[in-house]
């Protein structure tokens, strides 16, 4: 089982793994797309003063790979961050080695590839959806709660949204 303090001795090399799966070009701050894209925070242990409240993994149980989040996501597979660049990109998960291998799910896109989350919001509620869009049947977590395998988007999910409690 992969635990945090594994997570937190792979931290450092698993944010430069992040910069390396980012898109090419500039990060411009201020967008949450952008944010979510280019944050050394998406693949760090996350900090109680983190806004990336939200963990997202690979594998049932919150473990594998994990990517975390601190703003909605429209669409999984295309998150664009604006600023002079007109691409859009997927999220994937974040590229974690071991010692003879990678993690489960390593650099994987994470539209339908995740089974597990963690909402670590003290005020928010996290929605993964089936659809794009924040469209279709969805899995929810209060605050301070997590699901150890998806019920309605188990590996058939496209999007995230932070909803009021």
């Amino acid at each position: 089982m992969i635990t945090r303090s594994k997570r937190l001795a792979l931290s450092g090399a698993c944010a430069a793994v992040a910069l390396a799966l980012s898109t090419p070009g500039s990060a411009h701050a201020g967008s949450g797309d952008d944010a979510n894209l280019h944050s050394m925070e998406a693949c760090q242990e996350w900090p109680s003063s983190s806004a990336f409240k939200f963990h997202i993994y690979y594998n049932s149980g919150m473990n594998g790979s994990w990517r975390n989040i601190g703003y909605s996501v429209w669409d999984f597979n295309a998150v664009r961050p604006g600023g002079s660049d007109p691409g859009a990109y997927p999220l994937r998960f974040c590229g974690i080695g071991g010692a003879s291998s990678p993690w489960p799910g390593s650099g994987q896109r994470i539209k339908n590839n995740a089974a597990s989350a963690e909402n670590d919001h003290y005020k928010y509620r996290a929605n993964v959806h089936y659809n794009s869009g924040y469209k279709g049947p969805a899995d929810v977590m209060g605050p301070g709660q997590s699901i150890a395998q998806f019920r309605n988007v188990y590996n058939e999910n496209a999007s995230f949204e932070w909803t009021s409690s």
